[in-house]
């Protein structure tokens, strides 16, 4: 018990560092002692043995996921996990998820992922991983256990809104390349970009491909393709909004600290000289990617057509800790130039069309919002 009561101080003393203005009151350390008395009957009395490393580490978890969804505690293999992921390669399932209701929720698959050509879409909710029961589960605990090597196999189970029955999906393991930018020219006069991720390469990818594409006179219009794009670096967001705008607002964020309120500003210079733009989102598109389409929608310098967008518009700061590991916090929240948030909300198209596919290829009949977006540029 002794043992246990060091740790629950040590927890606590965690708690006031992130809120220095929290007051300790009897009620606190009455809490603390039940917390010990709870920690004690599970390490003498549960029907399996416990690590009670583990069942502190989900007690860590457990505060900042009543937090938000967002927040969470990452041990030193999953830190060094997410700083290869920014980098553009890494190993997994190829998808980006968030928590709703207490569910994994599939914000969107990577293009040709495992995951991807399986026929994972956004809006899935994953209920079993492995035949495990997620719900309960935070959602760092639920990317816990899909982690695995490379080559393993894993089956989820999948909840999908408009289908009876639950879906089943077996992924083999990947090292996922992530090639973010993606680009053609359709009809001979419409430059097309697809960005998939924000990662640390992706702004330079982008300004390449839209010179290879200006070099062609005939072209009257780019077509900027966000969907199922589940965002990632900050800075990308702000470079390729930039890109199409000559000045004005980008973004803002607003937090608790002064310090978290900041501004961000295009410079002069617009990489495809006023051509007309059209950008695509939908339910996939989230975090950077609203950031760019909201931009570009309230400074009038593209048409938004596709669906709602995810509404994930929160900034969370990486905090080192001494094990080497990291807590992911929640310390503002994303302002459009229009001043509103995107958290919750997301953006909302000029045009609201349904996608009719999801398979996003370029010239695909089915492709409702990318034929619609056409249309506007043949008249």
């Amino acid at each position: 018990m002794k043992f246990l009561k060091k740790i629950l101080l040590i927890f606590l003393f965690f708690i006031i560092s992130i809120n220095k203005s929290y007051s300790i009151n009897d009620d606190i350390y009455k809490k603390i002692d039940l917390f010990s008395e709870v920690l004690d009957r599970v390490n003498k009395e549960y029907v399996d043995e416990v690590d009670q490393n583990e069942i502190m580490d989900a007690a860590i978890n457990g505060v900042l996921q009543y937090l938000d969804p967002y927040s969470a505690y990452l041990s030193p293999e999953m830190l060094k996990d997410m700083q290869t992921e920014t980098s553009g390669e890494f190993g997994g399932l190829g998808i980006e998820v968030g928590m709703e209701g207490g569910v994994v929720k599939v914000i969107s698959p990577i293009d040709s992922s495992p995951a991807d050509r399986v026929g994972v879409k956004a809006g899935d909710y994953i209920v079993k991983i492995n035949g495990i029961q997620v719900q309960g589960k935070s959602l760092t605990e639920a990317v816990e256990i899909m982690r695995g090597p490379v080559g393993s196999e894993i089956e989820i189970t999948v909840r999908r809104r408009g289908v009876k029955k639950a879906l089943i999906f077996n992924i083999i393991r990947e090292i996922i390349k992530i090639e973010s930018v993606k680009s053609n020219i359709i009809d001979n006069t419409v430059g097309y970009i697809r960005l998939t991720a924000f990662n640390e390469n992706s702004s330079n990818q982008i300004k390449k491909e839209i010179k290879k594409i200006n070099k062609d006179k005939k072209i009257k219009g780019y077509i900027l393709d966000l969907r199922n794009n589940p965002g990632g670096l900050l800075s990308q967001a702000i470079k390729i909004s930039d890109f199409f705008l000559d000045n004005g607002e980008i973004v803002s964020t607003k937090g608790r600290k002064s310090s978290e309120n900041k501004k961000w500003f295009a410079k002069e210079g617009d990489i495809i000289g006023g051509k007309s733009l059209i950008v695509l989102i939908n339910y996939g598109s989230a975090s950077a990617s609203e950031i760019v389409a909201g931009a570009l929608k309230d400074h009038k310098r593209a048409i938004l057509i596709g669906k709602n967008s995810y509404g994930k518009g929160s900034v969370q700061s990486i905090v080192p800790l001494q094990n080497k590991g990291a807590i992911r916090l929640t310390i503002s929240k994303y302002y459009l130039p229009s001043g509103k948030s995107i958290s919750e909300i997301g953006v909302t198209p000029d045009i609201d069309i349904a996608e009719g596919s999801d398979d996003f290829k370029i010239n695909s009949k089915n492709d409702n919002q990318l034929n619609f977006a056409l249309k506007l540029f043949n008249g």
